[in-house]
């Protein structure tokens, strides 16, 4: 009756509201819609003050501008515009910044932020990663209850793993290590601007000095890993180049004694054999010695192709 009594069929047959008559069915319904309202502010209070606190720390990494040469020129500006990179199917460099986020949540970049040390802001504690967000971060009530089976089930795996003492296994987790790189990866977390390449670094913690230093060590880590993949043949080139120059250096060097040695022995000599032998020994020694500037040039090379290969960014 009342539904009808508020809408009406006017002579269009439209529906018509008369505000007075809902007016009215609020007023008299007004205890319990106080009741109701109370109900929910004291329900939202709850769940407001039960979440904690977090704090978040946004990192923005700009790459440094490559000039690629299969790129294809003003075409593939224009495609870097539209956020399409032509220039990375060339196989010059495979770990482009789209990449960067499955490295960041990859399980061997995640175990190896459980030891980073970390200090709290207010008590100054020292600690790592991983006793931080095992002893020191809060969850919400609801999440205690319901994880409550799951947390006696991974203690008594825990103990039953934690008394081999071995160190973690990329390959085979703990049920603790498994959760904890399901929170981390929950906590860190990494985009990338499609037309920009800007990778952006976000780290969300209960306390504000953990969630920089964090944030600080991801951004380093990830510079890192991209810097020795960039310069790796680069690095081997370098290794291989200086193995070269001391061989080169020690022949020299010993080629050089024998003639000095031979010279010293000889001295007022005039047989053609003794200069047939002292010329052969002076051609050893400079052979050598033009072995070992060349091996010693490729040295300088390699070291600065290694340096033209290091990525920089602009933090």
């Amino acid at each position: 009756m009342q539904d009808n009594d508020i809408s009406k069929k006017n002579d269009d047959g439209e529906m018509e509201i008369d505000l007075l008559e809902l007016a009215a069915t609020l007023w008299q319904q007004r205890k319990k819609l106080a009741v109701w309202s109370a109900c929910g502010a004291l329900i939202g209070l709850v769940i407001a003050f039960s979440i904690p606190k977090e704090y978040a720390t946004s990192v923005k990494l700009a790459p440094e501008i490559t000039d690629s040469k299969s790129g294809g020129g003003s075409l593939g500006a224009l495609a870097s515009m539209a956020g399409f990179s032509v220039g990375s199917s060339s196989g010059a460099d495979a770990v482009y910044p789209q990449l960067y986020p499955d490295v960041v949540s990859s399980v061997p970049f995640v175990t190896s932020l459980f030891d980073v040390e970390v200090t709290t802001k207010d008590d100054k504690r020292k600690m790592t990663v991983r006793q931080y967000l095992e002893n020191e971060t809060k969850a919400p009530w609801w999440n205690v209850i319901m994880g409550l089976p799951f947390r006696i089930i991974g203690a008594l795996h825990s103990q039953e793993e934690s008394e081999e003492g071995k160190a973690v296994d990329n390959f085979q987790l703990t049920v603790d290590e498994s959760n904890l790189v399901e929170t981390i990866n929950q906590c860190v977390s990494a985009t990338v601007d499609t037309k920009t390449s800007v990778v952006t670094i976000d780290v969300r913690m209960q306390d504000p000095l953990v969630s920089a230093v964090l944030a600080d060590t991801v951004v380093a880590r990830l510079q890192e890993f991209v810097t020795n993949y960039r310069t790796n043949k680069a690095r081997h080139d370098l290794e291989y180049a200086v193995k070269l120059n001391e061989e080169a250096k020690s022949n020299y060097y010993e080629a050089q004694q024998r003639y000095a040695d031979f010279l010293d022995r000889n001295q007022g000599l005039a047989f053609h054999s003794a200069q047939t032998m002292r010329d052969r020994l002076e051609n050893e020694a400079t052979l050598a010695f033009n072995l070992y500037n060349q091996t010693a040039q490729q040295v300088q090379k390699s070291q600065a192709k290694v340096q033209e290969n290091t990525p920089v960014y602009a933090i």
